[in-house]
């Protein structure tokens, strides 16, 4: 049986260790986790101006931004009430993804962006094959999402 190699993720595990935000993967998943991680991630490559999530979305969808820009907001194109604006090495979904709720703002690349998405059920056999590192990457978002909780500044950001 072939086995397609494992996605390169040195341009995301940089961006990552290059961020120097409070709320950074860097401060709470180590990189050899990340590494693990590879075979269960999918890479996007986005315009600017793509809709990577939008307000109301039942998706739960996680995403690691790689290069590039996103910002996240309320509103139409005519009214729009940006809350929070993420570059390399945030991580953008984490409520969602955990809460099961619809998603609480819109997300989109305010100019060309890679970003890195994990499913619901990639996540599930992460947690039935490799149940530290989906412990690991749950408390990793947990202190993200705790993080920017605490920031006034960026807590309406949890999407």
């Amino acid at each position: 049986m072939f086995l397609s190699p494992p996605n390169d993720l040195s341009g995301l595990i940089q961006a990552i260790s290059a961020n120097a935000v409070d709320d950074t993967l860097a401060r709470f998943f180590p990189q050899s986790d990340m590494l693990a991680l590879a075979p269960y991630l999918d890479k996007e490559d986005l315009p600017r101006g793509h809709i990577l999530t939008a307000k109301g979305a039942l998706d739960r969808t996680l995403y690691f931004v790689e290069t590039g820009s996103l910002r996240i907001h309320y509103g139409d194109k005519s009214n729009q009430y940006v809350i929070a604006s993420v570059g390399p090495g945030s991580v953008v979904g984490e409520g969602a993804f955990f809460s099961e709720l619809e998603r609480n703002a819109t997300v989109q690349a305010s100019m060309p962006s890679r970003v890195w998405s994990l499913t619901v059920s990639k996540f599930a056999k992460i947690r039935k094959e490799h149940p530290g590192l989906a412990l690991s990457l749950a408390m990793a978002l947990g202190a993200t999402i705790s993080t920017r909780m605490l920031d006034v500044t960026r807590r309406a950001s949890i999407t």
